[in-house]
């Protein structure tokens, strides 16, 4: 059965943390499966192509001029909450060294007993790469790398890689993870090279749904190269994240996955749960009515299974 998460309210110049802990506390209270976060590091003044290069030319959100910092936010929730999963959705992972980035992580999963859902990505943003001092061309190989040498230092001591971009002199890192191998760590791929490296090195998939086709072939590719390389692909986690909302009126004519009226993304629900989404959140729904509408979401998923 898919979970169905909330996204916190962390960006934007009047975010306060006692909003933040609200989310999360009632999120809880109301058995939704978790709550999510994301990275930016920055707001760039002039118009920028969206995610990346060949992406629409447009003026960043302004919201992403004051984003609480991830980390920091989902250890103050794990602290005021008990139970539900605490996802991000995604960290920019090459922004940071991944010695100190694993172990930022384990200390938050250690906080919160296990319940984080570590979604990482490479990042897409030039003034972001520039600004943290990493270049463009780390992207790729160097994230590859860079997840290999986190999962190293989540593993026994004695630690120690050698690769193209980072070296670890053989050593003892601490915390490890709650659990034995680490967090749920999930990729967050946009392309068949990234969907690809996920299977591949065994990791989950954070992907944001656009049309069911493609969700269900990307669904494919990654458990294709999973196989491939020797994983169960099936016990390897799914999460999606929907730019859109849940409406809190009537159906809607025409729409992207899981948007529209409540009814209509309860069935959608239903085919997550076919491809073996584990959790779902909505990035857009208006903060003051999110709630309401996940609660009624959820009482409808629940009478479809």
């Amino acid at each position: 059965m898919v979970q169905i998460g909330a996204a916190l309210p962390v960006s934007g110049h009047d975010i306060t943390p006692g909003a933040v802990a609200a989310v999360a506390e009632t999120a809880e209270r109301m058995g939704l499966g978790s709550v999510w976060t994301y990275e930016r590091l920055l707001r760039p003044t002039e118009p920028i192509p969206m995610g990346g290069p060949g992406g629409p030319v447009m003026d960043a959100p302004q919201a992403w001029a004051s984003i609480y910092d991830p980390i920091e936010a989902l250890s103050y929730v794990a602290a005021r909450t008990e139970r539900i999963m605490l996802g991000t959705s995604v960290l920019a992972a090459l922004f940071q060294p991944p010695v100190m980035l694993a172990r930022r992580l384990a200390t938050l999963d250690q906080l919160s007993g296990g319940r984080l859902l570590a979604g990482v990505g490479q990042g897409w943003m030039a003034h972001e790469f520039d600004a943290a001092g990493v270049p463009m061309s780390r992207r790729g190989a160097g994230f590859e790398e860079q997840l290999e040498v986190m999962r190293a230092v989540w593993g026994p001591d004695p630690v120690r890689y050698e690769g193209r971009f980072y070296r670890v002199p053989e050593c003892e890192i601490g915390p490890k993870p709650f659990r034995a191998g680490g967090p749920a760590v999930l990729v967050g791929a946009a392309t068949p090279p990234a969907v690809e490296r996920a299977g591949r090195l065994g990791l989950g998939l954070c992907l944001v749904a656009f049309a069911w086709d493609a969700l269900r072939d990307t669904v494919s590719d990654f458990h294709d190269a999973a196989t491939a390389a020797g994983h169960d692909a099936a016990s390897l986690p799914l999460t999606v994240q929907v730019n859109g909302a849940v409406s809190a009126g009537g159906p809607v004519d025409d729409r992207a996955p899981l948007t529209g009226s409540v009814e209509q993304v309860a069935d959608d629900l239903v085919e997550l749960d076919r491809l073996g989404v584990d959790h779902v959140y909505w990035a857009m729904i208006d903060p003051d009515e999110q709630l309401e509408v996940l609660g009624r979401l959820r009482t409808a998923y629940a009478e479809r299974v």
